[in-house]
């Protein structure tokens, strides 16, 4: 049985988001629907060297079954894939391929892929329709639902992109029993963002879940991955374009972690250690800047431990990791902003003066 979660944002059409077990072998005739496609039409299939030899075969037959003539792309597998040269080919081989504008773009894996295929089709031929088959928790959870896409330069990353939501998103939480530990874990530091943003009804059901979701017990993972849907279709409903400054709440534990990952090496750490190193920095910057409890704080690290994802034995010197906060782009202005909660459910978007930040980054290095 299926959960259908609606996305439904002004001046967009509404799109839905299909959580559940096995699902993968029945999308076909849901993407012909959602795109609304009558007769043939075609279809190309985004994936990644990881992912291709476990679901691509299942969803070409899929699409096939409901008439669709289907091609695919294999990309290698990581973040640096994420890049300008290899968009350009993905651009190349569409071309290659005689794909018009009423092709459909399925981006068939996690994050990367659904980043680097979303801002394909976003941008082929000025823009076609585009599903996310998300095959990793932190996409069933986050980069499949917004329409947020990207690629990454060496300046920083997810520096290029555009806004492209999605016609349809296909969870098929069976996909998640491939993941590695270590993934599994990366999708998990969302969900807890998600829960501290939220409200304290996410927050305390995660309290009380957090062993059954690191231990991917079924029915627990498939409620939390609805529960993040809904949070996010509620903020970028409100803020489509990240303009209002509501969708910002989203970046909550990023700005450190974006550093994080691209001061140690893209691949050293995953976007979701990352996420709880800066989820921890954030959370006791707050103490002193929007009187935060200490008590929040300490909530929050014994969520995060229960999920399985400790402080990192990592860190840099000061000065650099503001640098490169500074070039991140939620920076304005040359100026560094974080998501500061005051407590479960709300936050604030505060812009840090050099000094404060230079003074909580030394506090942190001293404590690895």
């Amino acid at each position: 049985m299926a959960t259908k979660v609606m996305v439904d944002i002004p001046d967009e059409r509404p799109y839905a988001v299909r959580i559940g077990a096995g699902i993968l072998a029945g999308s076909g005739s849901h993407v012909k629907q959602a795109c609304g496609i009558e007769g043939a039409g075609r279809a190309l299939i985004v994936t990644d060297s990881n992912v291709a030899p476990l679901y691509r075969d299942a969803a070409r037959a899929s699409l096939a079954e409901a008439g669709m003539r289907v091609s695919d792309i294999v990309v290698p597998a990581g973040e640096e894939t994420k890049s300008l040269e290899v968009l350009g080919e993905i651009w190349e081989a569409m071309a290659q391929l005689g794909l018009g504008r009423d092709c459909i773009v399925v981006a068939l894996g996690g994050g990367v892929v659904g980043d680097l295929a979303g801002f394909a089709g976003a941008t082929y031929m000025r823009g076609v329709k585009v599903v996310q088959v998300p095959t990793t928790l932190l996409a069933m959870v986050d980069s499949s639902v917004g329409g947020k896409t990207a690629i990454n330069l060496e300046a920083g990353k997810n520096l290029v992109g555009a806004f492209k939501q999605p016609s349809y998103v296909c969870a098929d939480t069976d996909t998640l029993a491939t993941l590695p530990e270590r993934e599994w874990r990366c999708g998990c530091a969302e969900v807890a963002k998600s829960a501290v943003i939220d409200s304290d009804e996410f927050f305390f059901w995660m309290a009380d879940h957090a062993a059954a979701i690191a231990a991917r017990e079924a029915e627990a993972v498939s409620e939390a991955i609805a529960r993040c849907v809904v949070f996010k279709a509620d903020v970028v409903a409100m803020d489509k374009t990240e303009s209002k400054g509501v969708r910002e709440c989203l970046n909550y534990g990023h700005t450190l972690g974006h550093a994080v990952e691209k001061l140690a090496g893209y691949g050293t750490f995953t976007h979701g250690e990352g996420v709880a190193e800066g989820m921890r920095f954030a959370a006791r910057m707050a103490i002193d800047l929007v009187g935060a409890a200490p008590e929040f704080v300490e909530a929050q690290d014994e969520l995060l431990d229960a999920l399985g994802l400790p402080p990192l034995a990592w860190s840099a010197e000061p000065e650099v990791l503001l640098d490169a906060m500074k070039r991140d782009k939620k920076a304005r202005g040359g100026h560094v902003r974080f998501v500061l909660p005051r407590d479960v459910g709300e936050w604030e978007l505060v812009e840090v003066d050099d000094a404060t930040i230079l003074s909580h980054l030394r506090t942190w290095v001293e404590g690895k």
